[in-house]
């Protein structure tokens, strides 16, 4: 009787000079051993409670790095999606600063722009394509996009941060009225940008309550939404 391979994937994204990144990892066994990939593995009945910290263990053992946000994205199976057989794969996304993939300095791991993604093995394309599309849905309602920032951060920062996800511009009048309303960020008392023409910008960063509770739902950005 034929087994089941039960897997976890994620699909760790970030933004690198202005451009929406996903860290591929060096696939070291086979299949497609020596193949960029996602960072996945196997569900360790033993030692994994559940899907999700099988997934923030593989990450962590792949590439180095705890995320703070890690959310289950979808399921994905079949018989034709891995060549050992009939699998399930449940994915998952995490968004991290890009200092903290640089500062983990493996060979095994690279950054690649989604937009420059052709193949890659298993269903791994589809799986990134349906985490852009939860990441920039989430993005016009939720204040996400905050985690790919650093821990402090100015408002045109975070706004260009969200335009480039949303991949459109945002009112810069409704976009600080709905970061008032979020009620998410405080100022960093006696920090602000410094070194350009126009008058310094407050650097802010995320209150400790909110920290771990980020992507709720809200109103949306956009004027009218």
């Amino acid at each position: 009787m034929e087994s089941v391979i039960c897997t976890v994937d994620v699909v760790l994204l970030t933004l690198r000079a202005g451009s929406l990144q996903v860290a591929l990892y060096m696939r070291d066994k086979a299949p497609f051993q020596g193949a960029w990939a996602l960072p996945g593995g196997y569900v360790h009945v033993e030692a994994d409670e559940d899907a999700e910290q099988a997934a923030a263990r593989v990450l962590h053992e792949k590439t180095g790095i705890v995320s703070p946000y890690l959310e289950q994205l979808a399921t994905f199976s079949g018989r034709a999606r891995d060549p050992r057989g009939w699998s399930v794969s449940i994915s998952y996304y995490a968004l991290v600063p890009v200092k903290v993939i640089e500062q983990a300095e493996r060979s095994d791991l690279k950054l690649v722009g989604v937009e420059q993604l052709k193949s890659l093995p298993f269903d791994h394309l589809q799986i990134i394509h349906a985490a852009l599309e939860r990441v920039r849905s989430k993005s016009t309602y939720s204040s996400l996009p905050v985690y790919l920032c650093n821990e402090q951060f100015t408002l045109p920062q975070l706004q260009t941060v969200y335009e480039t996800l949303l991949n459109e511009p945002i009112n810069k009048v409704s976009f600080r009225r709905k970061m008032d309303e979020l009620g998410i960020l405080e100022p960093v008392i006696g920090a602000v940008e410094t070194g350009k023409a126009n008058r310094p910008a407050q650097y802010y960063r995320v209150k400790a309550q909110f920290r771990h509770t980020l992507s709720q739902s809200g109103r949306g950005l956009n004027p009218g939404s």
